[in-house]
């Protein structure tokens, strides 16, 4: 029983000399709710709904402090700081945070979502609405002709029965943004990729401490560590064999890159390279250049986001 009065001798000094630290090397933030030692406001992630940080903005005002772990966030509700944030000054607070399962999963944020803003992600900007979603390439997709009348035929077939337009709908756009990003059908392959997208999902939306509290990244009671190891797996071995097979058809077809039939991975690997090359000088063909992260990323959060759409459906 006596080492254990000798362990506090030593940890309760420490945490109040961290504590001490703490306050003295303190920013001036704006005021808020005071929080524990480490661990902070912690305790009221429950609350941090619209409703209760509209309460704690008519305590503490229209721009109020909290701090989660090692983590400070600031909430602004008034409108002209909320303008500030969001139009005047938009350049300095346009990044946005990722958690340590959405970095390790975008590989370093080479996506356009979480990239930092800058001359990269203005140039992969410019490359999904000069290339990948223009509206000359969308017209090129023979294959939205061809689930619309697949999705016709199926509705013609049931003529005088219920069907559930909401799956139908669910299926083509599945089917729709499949086949224009890998040029396949494959309902297996399908499966698959979506089996992988909900296990992101999972992982995006985990409670995880190390995001507040790094030093605690060994406290991992979910098993997130291996769950993320594993899921990013995962979509390498998918998205990396979909990426070998069409460099394989490029070798085999010289004109791959003027062919109406191209699809997604086609389009990107037009930029592909080694290592990422941004030059804002150039044009957009020698301006940038896109490694495997980079095309798993974007693909991976093209598909994430219609499937965000589904689940938002399905509460709904």
């Amino acid at each position: 029983m006596e080492p254990l009065p000798m362990a506090l001798l030593f940890i309760v000094p420490f945490l109040l000399l961290l504590g001490l630290v703490s306050r003295l090397r303190r920013k001036p933030f704006p005021p808020g709710p005071k929080g524990l030692p480490i661990i902070g406001n912690m305790m009221m992630m429950d609350q941090l709904t619209h409703r209760g940080l509209a309460k704690l903005a008519n305590k503490y005002g229209g721009i109020f402090h909290m701090k989660m772990g090692y983590l400070h966030m600031v909430a602004v509700s008034n409108p002209d700081m909320a303008r500030q944030v969001l139009q005047v000054q938009d350049n300095i607070f346009s990044n946005r945070p990722a958690t340590i399962a959405i970095s390790y999963l975008t590989y370093d944020r080479a996506d356009m979502a979480f990239a930092h803003y800058g001359p990269f992600w203005r140039q992969m900007r410019k490359l999904c609405v000069m290339k990948l979603f223009s509206r000359k390439r969308a017209e090129s997709w023979e294959s939205v002709r061809d689930e619309v009348d697949s999705m016709v035929r199926t509705v013609s077939a049931n003529t005088g029965k219920s069907i559930n337009v909401g799956e139908l709908i669910f299926n083509l756009t599945k089917n729709i943004i499949y086949r224009a990003a890998f040029g396949s059908s494959s309902q297996e392959g399908q499966d698959e990729f979506i089996g992988i997208l909900q296990e992101f999902s999972k992982l995006f939306g985990a409670f995880n401490i190390a995001d507040f509290i790094p030093w605690l990244t060994w406290v991992d009671p979910q098993g997130l560590n291996n769950r993320l190891k594993n899921a990013r797996q995962a979509l390498d071995k998918f998205i990396d064999t979909i990426i070998d097979e069409h460099i394989q058809k490029r070798n085999n077809k010289n004109n791959v890159s003027d062919d109406v039939d191209t699809d997604m991975v086609d389009d990107l690997l037009a930029f592909y390279s080694e290592e990422a090359k941004v030059n804002e000088s150039e044009d957009l063909q020698n301006a940038i250049r896109l490694t495997r992260e980079n095309i798993k990323a974007i693909i991976m959060f093209t598909f994430k986001g219609k499937q965000g759409n589904e689940e938002e459906g399905d509460k709904g």
